[in-house]
């Protein structure tokens, strides 16, 4: 069985993010970009999937600019199989990666599509869903646990009053928790071996699809700085801050 994994060239987590002088977006000229970490979770479950011999090819996939390209060698680093870039400039939705998973979905016919919950830059948590629905698939978000039983998917999925436990028939759409696993450390010699597996590269017309995006950004501003906290002698005093200054009671 193959698995598609998708996996998206983010802002580095430890980076301080910055908004443009002009408020249109968020500044990435000459800063640190890396594998969305709840992309890395899922590459790390398909391989280990593929270890214990469930799948048998692991195909990671990435949509955007050509240095997605990095990201994907990354994600064959620690084991995919083969890689498929989606090459375009245009400003990428969680519907447009959708579609666009869908029509590699239908080319490749993949027995399980992973994907991490959400991008860690617009934390949207939209696409696996919609992903699932534009291919009537069953879907599984959240996942904590994966682990195949019967020739049956079965997720266990953290929820608002525990865990749940899921049974999907395949194929069928996961999105990764954070709990799910630890990506393993990527070695030299893995990096190196990266670098020899294959990459194709498609454009979104070569599989019939619009990316045009459907909603626009009109601003996008940094939060207000809070000020200082204050340390207050009693509790009095502090009843007192709350109703007549906070005027939160």
């Amino acid at each position: 069985m193959k698995a598609l994994v998708a996996v998206k060239r983010v802002v580095d987590y430890n980076v301080k993010v910055r908004v443009k002088s002009d408020q249109t977006g968020v500044d990435i000229a000459n800063v640190k970009m890396s594998m969305n970490p709840f992309d890395e979770i899922a590459v790390e479950e398909a391989v280990r999937l593929k270890e214990k011999g469930i799948l048998t090819e692991v195909v990671v996939v990435s949509c955007g600019v050509t240095q997605c390209q990095e990201t994907l060698r990354t994600a064959m680093a620690i084991g995919a199989d083969r890689g498929i870039l989606v090459e375009t400039n245009e400003e990428l939705q969680p519907l447009a990666v959708a579609k666009l998973l869908k029509a590699l979905a239908d080319k490749e016919q993949p027995g399980l599509v992973i994907l991490g919950k959400q991008a860690i830059d617009d934390d949207c948590n939209q696409t696996g869903q919609m992903l699932a629905a534009l291919a009537d698939w069953p879907q599984a978000t959240f996942a904590s646990k994966v682990d195949m039983v019967d020739g049956k998917l079965h997720v266990t999925r953290e929820v608002d009053g525990g865990l749940e436990t899921l049974k999907l028939s395949l194929p069928a759409v996961v999105t990764t928790d954070l709990r799910l696993n630890e990506p393993r450390y990527v070695t030299l010699p893995n990096i190196m071996k990266a670098k020899k597996k294959t990459i194709d590269i498609f454009k979104p017309e070569d599989l019939g699809v619009d990316v045009k995006p459907r909603i626009k950004t009109l601003k996008v501003s940094e939060p207000p700085k809070r000020s200082a906290g204050i340390k207050v002698a009693d509790v009095a005093t502090l009843v007192d801050k709350l109703k007549n200054e906070a005027k939160v009671i």
